[in-house]
Parts: C-alpha cells; sequence; structure tokens
C-alpha cells in the first residue's frame, strides 16, 4: 500500500468553547492508503485533553511506514490487529483504520454498512452542538441553525438558567454535555429541573473517574446518563455498566471502526444505550462515523458542520437532520484539498 499523511487546520464558523477549553480552529490528520487504484481516506482529530498532536501521530506513523507500505492487505480487522500490535495511540489507529475501512469498501464495491449487514432505512438523527458561550451567542447559534436536537455544552454556575433562556426560543430537544464540570450532588439536583425543560439525557456529569459519584447518580438521577470521558475504549464499556444508562463512543479515541463495532456489540449485550460522538472532524471522519448510523440509539456527528470549509466530500446532512449517503463505496469519501 502507499500511505500519505497530510495535517489540515479546519478554522470553525464560531469560537467553540466546553467547560474546560475554547477554540477557533481544530488540527486533524487525514491518512490515505491507496491499492489497486483505489485509496481510502481516515482522519483523527488533534486533541491537547489527551495529550495529542497532529505532529505526535505523524511521528509515530512514520515510525511504522516501512512496515505498513510492504503490508499485504486483506480485510480491515486483519490490518487492525497488526498495527495495533505495533504500540500506536489510538488516535493514530484510528486515522489508519478508517482509512483501511474506505479503501476495503472501495475494493470490494460496497458502502461499509451493507459489509456489515445493515440498511440505512432506518436511523437516528444527529443532534448539533451549542458550545458554552454567553445566553445571547447560544441563542444566536440556535437561530442561525434551526435544527431538531441541540446538544448544549454546560459547566458555570447556572447551567439551568441558561437551559431556561435558550427554551424560550426552540422546542428542540436538548440534551446536556457538562463536561466533568458538575459532581453529583448537582446532577441529582440538576436532573428533574433540566428534564422538565425538555432535555433527553446527561452526557458526562461528572470526572472521569469519578466511579463513586457515578454510582449515586445512576441510582438517583431522573434523566439517563451516558459516558463519554468515562468509556474511552473497550475494556471501558464494562465499567460503565451499572455506572451509566449509554456509552458515547467516539472513534479516535478507541482506535477507530474495528474496536467501535466490539463496544456496539458489548453494550448490546449488557443493555446499554449506544451513541457515537464527533471530535470536529471534517467530513472524512463523519462519513466514516455514518456508516455506523444503523446500530446506534444516538449519535452526535455534526463536526463538519461546524467548520468555516471543508475538506472533503462524502456523507452530506441535510437541514431536516435527513442523511445523504453518497453513491462512492466504502466510507464514500472524496478528499478536495
Amino acid at each position: 500500500m502507499d500511505l500519505n499523511l497530510k495535517k489540515y487546520t479546519l478554522s470553525l464558523q464560531h469560537t467553540f468553547s466546553i467547560s474546560r477549553e475554547s477554540h477557533d480552529s481544530q488540527d486533524t490528520l487525514i491518512v490515505s492508503l491507496s491499492s489497486d487504484n483505489y485509496t481510502g481516506y481516515g482522519e483523527a482529530t488533534s486533541n491537547p485533553y489527551y495529550n495529542i498532536s497532529c505532529e505526535s501521530m505523524i511521528s509515530e506513523i512514520e515510525g511504522v511506514r516501512l512496515e505498513i507500505e510492504t503490508y499485504n492487505f486483506n480485510t480491515p480487522e486483519d490490518f487492525y490487529s497488526f498495527i495495533a500490535s505495533k504500540g500506536l495511540s489510538n488516535f493514530a489507529l484510528c486515522a489508519l483504520d478508517l482509512a483501511a475501512h474506505d479503501l476495503y469498501g472501495k475494493i470490494v464495491e460496497k458502502p461499509l454498512y451493507e459489509i456489515w449487514g445493515t440498511s440505512i432505512e432506518n436511523y437516528p438523527i444527529t443532534n448539533y452542538t451549542i458550545g458554552l458561550d454567553t445566553i445571547d451567542n447560544m441563542v444566536a447559534k440556535m437561530k442561525e441553525k434551526p435544527w431538531p436536537i441541540y446538544k448544549i455544552k454546560l459547566g458555570t454556575d447556572n447551567d439551568v438558567a441558561i437551559i431556561k433562556e435558550l427554551r424560550k426560543h426552540t422546542t428542540a430537544i436538548f440534551r446536556i454535555d457538562a463536561n466533568c464540570a458538575w459532581t453529583a450532588t448537582e446532577t441529582i439536583h440538576n436532573a428533574p429541573l433540566l428534564k422538565e425543560l425538555g432535555v433527553e439525557f446527561l452526557e458526562q456529569p461528572l470526572k472521569a473517574d469519578d466511579w463513586e459519584g457515578m454510582e449515586k447518580v445512576i441510582h438517583q438521577s431522573v434523566l439517563p446518563v451516558i459516558a463519554d470521558e468515562s468509556c474511552i475504549e473497550e475494556s471501558d464499556v464494562e465499567k460503565c455498566w451499572l455506572h451509566f444508562n449509554g456509552i458515547n463512543i467516539k472513534l479516535t479515541k478507541c482506535g477507530g471502526l474495528t474496536p467501535a463495532l466490539r463496544m456496539i456489540d458489548k453494550a448490546r449485550e449488557l443493555d446499554l444505550k449506544v451513541m457515537v460522538g464527533c471530535m470536529t472532524e471534517s467530513t472524512v471522519g463523519i462519513s466514516a462515523i455514518a456508516q455506523l448510523l444503523p446500530k446506534l440509539d444516538y449519535v452526535d456527528m455534526d463536526g463538519a458542520m461546524l467548520l468555516a470549509d471543508d475538506i472533503a466530500k462524502g456523507v452530506e446532512i441535510k437541514e431536516t437532520g435527513h442523511v445523504v449517503f453518497p453513491a462512492i463505496n466504502g466510507s464514500g469519501i472524496e478528499l478536495l484539498i
């Protein structure tokens, strides 16, 4: 296979803030794998919270370039086993794994969802994320992007008041993501107030390792709670059982589609709800997430919608939340620049 690595800086339409950080752009690494006149594309974004940069991923992958380029590619699963043995970070594994899946689907001339035996007749609608900001700015963003489901980023001293104000301007479903900023007591107190305001569930209210607090929350919260920072990789799924009602799988954090598929199966065994989220990826990463839609209860795949300019074509998300899948096979990705 031929391997190509390219870093992009993706400009955002608006400053994006959560409880622990703000940014106006997102660095991302695009990996391409080419074989038999086909090219597959994968992506992983940088993330300071996990100490991952595009430069660190490039360094990792360059260290095994020769082994990758001389690898006899057969299936994405076999390729994943091969690259996972090389000690790469999950972020680097994700970019390679997504490229391998896209390449494989193009070679066998099928979209991934069809290879996995699923149909795109029914799938969840993505939420649209409203970053933490002044109330006026958050309202303005909702008016700029009318949407049936909003994920609202919180983590302030007046979070319930924020939702009360936002509710005055829309009948949309709300999902709340505090990004580890609340305590168990705050969560249990806020939950009934937020439920009355049309909130569907809470995502990662407590710190990732606060299992004792989450045990209190799971028994006392009137709203379902979905794990994010507490569920990074495959071994975390069972840890989340009895502490959360569901898990939010991030391809970049878990290592790609191959482990994500196993995490979905494990979550179903444990009767956990399944969500897949994004990390402000371009359409490269979002198109890979879209292939999983028929397997999911919830999805957060609005990353490319938050960008000022995209770098790829693939899955399109219409104003109603309806997804238009590309005619191209695999994940259906074409790189534009």
